[in-house]
């Protein structure tokens, strides 16, 4: 297991930018494979100074022309090169569907889009910055695997899964800041979770960054004499459904938690694959943003605290269904 010891988000721990991780990871693997090719979509120019030096003629940057992005990308890999799409979230996936479905998975081209920023982390700039619908809709299209690492160790790791992948492939990721949950790059698989904590009365199923504020619950929950199993569920598709076996047999409640709506993503995946399950023992609470657009303009944290979103109030949600006094 990567993690036992409790999770108090007050505490000092190591924060290492993902996009940083995400920079670093790419750049030691192309120097080892010169398939490896960088588009960005108008941003992080000095973030892959470090690539451009090493990889000369690998970096492109497509300007504010993401659609097109994809399409070059496409291009390159049915040309046999293993192109890595990089952009802020929304403008990577609202802007670009038609092109990653037709152009990207039609052909089955095995392009790595990495959306930084996810979910909540600009909250700050406005609507138009914020991806919380990304993961539901990207994980209808054929093909198409879906990743959201938790921390920088999960981001290069996924980065190494997805290139040795023959298929396309999503990477949503955080933008910086981000604790570090694991001691090291975990053993990861795509369509498999990472177990850190065991339990038995509940489950708790965490993607992305959001993971830190899940082990901060079950911290509540255990000091409230409550037994709470944690995994990192970092693929949203495909799914590891020998874990939603295990945890819908043997708990209570089992509750997905993602900085996303709670429509389509995980919460909605696991939905989905419950309703083929012959009478689960465990109920499934979804915990993301709720079926509506952020009016506010606020940090991070804001936004959270508006969507509940945050250990206490997770916590309260999951005592009030467990004593039967939360209904359906």
């Amino acid at each position: 297991m990567s993690l036992v010891k409790p999770f108090n988000l007050t505490r000092n721990f190591l924060r290492s930018p993902m996009r940083n991780a995400f920079a670093q990871q790419i750049t030691a693997l192309a120097r080892q494979d010169e398939r490896i090719v960088l588009l960005s979509g108008d941003i992080g120019n000095r973030l892959f100074d470090d690539f451009k030096a090493s990889c000369p003629g690998r970096f492109y940057n497509c300007g504010v022309a993401e659609a097109n992005m994809i399409g070059i990308a496409a291009g390159l890999a049915l040309s046999g090169l293993r192109p890595v799409c990089y952009t802020i979230t929304p403008f990577l996936t609202y802007r670009c569907m038609e092109q990653i479905r037709i152009d990207v998975c039609y052909h089955q081209a095995p392009v790595v889009i990495v959306g930084t920023g996810a979910g909540l982390s600009y909250a700050s700039l406005g609507a138009t910055h914020h991806s919380c619908e990304d993961m539901g809709m990207l994980r209808l299209l054929p093909g198409l695997a879906v990743i959201a690492p938790a921390d920088s160790f999960e981001v290069r790791a996924a980065l190494r899964a997805a290139l040795e992948n023959r298929q396309p492939v999503f990477l949503r990721i955080g933008k910086k800041g981000e604790p570090n949950i694991h001691a090291a790059d975990p053993e990861f698989v795509i369509g498999r979770a990472l177990p850190l904590r065991p339990g038995g009365e509940l489950a708790l199923l965490c993607a992305g960054t959001i993971l830190p504020v899940g082990l901060a619950a079950a911290d509540l929950l255990s000091a409230r004499g409550l037994s709470c199993a944690v995994y990192s569920f970092p693929t949203i598709k495909p799914l590891d459904e020998s874990v939603l076996q295990q945890v819908f047999s043997s708990c209570r409640v089992v509750a997905t938690l993602e900085e996303h709506s709670i429509l389509g993503g995980l919460g909605g995946a696991v939905a989905e694959w419950l309703s083929d399950q012959p009478q689960p023992r465990a109920r499934l609470c979804r915990l993301g943003t709720r079926d509506e657009f952020l009016h506010v303009t606020c940090g991070q944290s804001e936004a959270r605290e508006h969507f509940g979103l945050t250990p206490d109030r997770i916590a309260e949600r999951l005592l009030h269904i467990l004593s039967g006094e939360d209904h359906p």
